[in-house]
């Protein structure tokens, strides 16, 4: 689809659902190459020659240069157009998976699982402002779901798939593909995705005073206390499903995914109608979820349906907050603001990560449901007050 098509599609309010896919996919991508690693580590490491421990840190050397590098480098390459980043971007995992896939050297893998991070905090920062300048207003946040889709597909049927394909014929095999499909979506995000300028130095707002912009606080805000308290239960449901006999873990995390799937996809429905409402409304059920989860005695029912609802309502948070964000800053502030969600999303996860782990230490897994619940119904607290600029009923 040319840029003209694009245009004419945005104008009379039609989904360019190519371009989108293009994106959801390369979020599927990004999510695959940093995530693959956890479940390979015995193969890695011995393929590496180095201890599991250490093969572990692979996935840390992404996560921490993806967090690091989202802000400075969006702020860097804030004025150049859209598309030639976008396919640097994907031709950089390419690149780097195969590196990866090739190697027999663990300095050199480290330093493409770094690399690769690098590339995957520049993609997390531009692909929600992407896909918001891809629709006319009304439709916004359905794309910013339908790119966001492309998480949960990976987590739930990507990360088993590419762990089945290494189990299959060898983890070199799985980061082969992935590059493979990096590949592809360039030639695809050539072919159907448009490109938008960057934004001119004359008119580019500083990084400080998009975060200053009225709403923009609140929603990073909430975005923290959200993922700290999301974190902190789901790092450590293995043990505490083994703490309140709940059976197996794989099943009580299929039961979550799943939940998430669904969420996702209503979540996709209604927020271009009621943004406001259905956040408010999931971040309540995920409070209510851990009320449940803190205080059922044993094994039943009503835990098991509590991690389906926590798993549908959590499910539509990513998007409802990125859409937030992108209301508030505005379609041209959008890639210096997603930059700024993907460091605090992602400092949320550590954080939430060592808190879960001190209180499980300290207190047991019983306690995680009640850590996790006061911060939750603190983020609700913010979204219900803050309504006027951060979480209106309407898009202005």
């Amino acid at each position: 689809m040319s840029g003209a098509t694009i245009a004419d599609a945005v104008r009379v309010g039609r989904m360019p659902w190519s371009g989108l896919l293009a994106l959801f996919s390369a979020a599927f991508t990004a999510v695959m190459t940093e995530l693959l690693p956890a479940g390979l580590l015995p193969q890695l490491g011995a393929a590496l020659g180095v201890p599991e421990g250490r093969a572990g840190f692979l996935v840390t050397a992404y996560a921490v240069a993806s967090t690091l590098s989202a802000i400075p480098l969006t702020a860097l390459l804030r004025g150049l157009p859209r598309r030639p980043v976008l396919v640097a971007t994907l031709a950089g995992f390419a690149l780097f998976n195969t590196v990866t896939a090739l190697s027999s050297s663990y300095a050199v893998t480290f330093g493409a699982r770094v690399l690769a991070g690098v590339m995957g905090g520049i993609l997390w920062a531009m692909l929600v402002g992407y896909a918001a300048r891809m629709v006319p207003v009304e439709r916004r946040g359905r794309a910013i779901a339908i790119v966001s889709a492309g998480i949960t597909v990976a987590l739930c049927a990507g990360i088993p798939a590419g762990a089945a394909l290494a189990s299959a014929f060898g983890w070199r095999t799985a980061f082969l593909g992935l590059a493979v499909v990096a590949v592809a979506l360039v030639g695809w995000v050539l072919w159907k995705v448009p490109d938008f300028p960057g934004e001119a130095a004359t008119v580019r707002v500083p990084l400080r005073r998009v975060a200053a912009l009225p709403g923009v606080r609140s929603i990073l805000g909430v975005t923290v206390l959200v993922l700290v308290g999301h974190q902190a239960m789901y790092t450590y449901l293995a043990p505490f499903v083994a703490f309140a006999g709940l059976g197996r873990t794989s099943v009580v995390l299929l039961v979550f995914g799943v939940g998430t799937v669904a969420g996702i996809w209503v979540t996709g429905v209604v927020i271009d109608r009621f943004p406001r409402v259905t956040l408010v409304v999931v971040l309540a059920v995920v409070a209510g979820a851990m009320a449940v989860l803190a205080v059922s005695g044993g094994p039943g029912w009503a835990p098991l349906g509590a991690v389906a609802l926590w798993g549908a309502a959590f499910g539509g948070v990513p998007t409802l907050l990125q859409s937030a964000l992108v209301d508030a800053s505005g379609a041209g502030n959008a890639d210096a603001a997603t930059s700024m969600q993907t460091t605090v999303y992602n400092a949320g996860i550590a954080a939430g990560s060592l808190a879960g782990g001190l209180v499980l230490e300290g207190a047991g897994a019983g306690a995680l449901p009640w850590t996790s619940l006061p911060l939750v119904a603190v983020a609700l607290a913010v979204v219900v007050a803050a309504r006027r600029r951060a979480f209106p009923a309407r898009r202005s």
